[in-house]
């Protein structure tokens, strides 16, 4: 084990605070900003409003002032958004490829569900949830109740979901720190996680999160997530680009998790990853796609 790291200065940003260094943060800006509060030796504060003492509800502080050695109150905000998405923005440019995976994942959805979407293909599904169930969407930055995304008019820079998106809040929604919403995943009240991935291996390890040579963007929560959550449905397509399969005996990418992911959906065909390390198991092909094709390009054996 490591020995946990003390840090000289610990920097964060709130939306409201007061002299007494007490801190409010809004919407999912909430995210590890509490956490960080308490792991400096010095924690430096900026707020976007410093009201005077008293003017807080004690009971709505998310930053209790003992953590605060230094405020003020910034000007001139930007709040830059990284991926601004909208209702209309979010269907241009997806290939029928991936709108297939994004609908037939939608059937793993069962009423009741708490569902965390990954980045990428993942979040198509929420297009696709069928109109006779009701299921909750969780994003480990902070937000239970995610909601569709927002009109151009009606975009907030503090309302993002985890891949940076802009979205909205459902009626009934709550917001969180991100050390609350991995105790949801860890502690196993996700019932599935559907992610995107490089690469699958036969016995069920997942790859997600690096390629050799290129910028590494971190496995962010999917380590936690496939460990923790109930069912973990992986969207990918079939090949990368130069034909290679993405399906294989072993994963030659770094691995998130081993032996967690429960079904692969691509867009030729569904497995089903079988328990016990006994392999993958071929259970439905989509429209218009032989076996000759499935075998042909999956870099493994399979049952049917």
């Amino acid at each position: 084990m490591e020995t946990g790291i003390k840090a000289d200065v610990s920097i964060v940003k709130a939306w409201k605070g007061d002299p007494e260094g007490n801190l409010i943060y809004r919407k999912t800006a909430r995210n590890f900003n509490p956490m960080i509060a308490t792991c400096g030796k010095t924690c430096v504060a900026e707020v976007e409003e410093l009201v005077g003492t008293g003017e807080l509800d004690p009971d709505q502080i998310h930053t209790p002032g003992i953590y605060i050695n230094r405020i003020f109150q910034g000007h001139n905000y930007e709040k830059r958004i990284e991926f601004p998405t909208t209702a209309e923005s979010d269907t241009k440019g997806v290939s029928v490829g991936r709108e297939l995976m994004a609908q037939r994942a939608a059937k793993e959805l069962k009423d009741g569900f708490y569902v965390n979407l990954g980045i990428g293909i993942p979040t198509l599904v929420a297009n696709h949830v069928p109109e006779n169930i009701d299921i909750t969407l969780q994003s480990e930055n902070g937000l239970l109740g995610i909601g569709p995304f927002p009109e151009q008019s009606e975009i907030d820079a503090d309302l993002i979901n985890a891949g940076k998106q802009t979205i909205s809040a459902n009626t009934g929604a709550s917001f969180f720190s991100s050390a609350e919403s991995f105790a949801m995943i860890r502690g196993g009240h996700v019932d599935i996680s559907i992610l995107g991935g490089l690469e699958v291996g036969a016995n069920g390890d997942l790859a997600n999160f690096m390629v050799p040579g290129k910028m590494i963007k971190g496995p962010g929560g999917a380590m936690d997530l496939v460990s923790g959550v109930k069912r973990v449905v992986v969207l990918l397509e079939h090949t990368a680009k130069d034909g290679s399969p993405k399906i294989l005996d072993e994963c030659s990418l770094p691995v998130t998790g081993k032996n967690v992911v429960d079904l692969i959906i691509t867009d030729l065909c569904v497995f089903e990853v079988l328990p016990d390390g006994e392999g993958l198991k071929l259970v439905e092909l989509h429209a218009g796609v032989s076996l000759d094709d499935v075998v042909a390009k999956t870099g493994c054996q399979f049952s049917m």
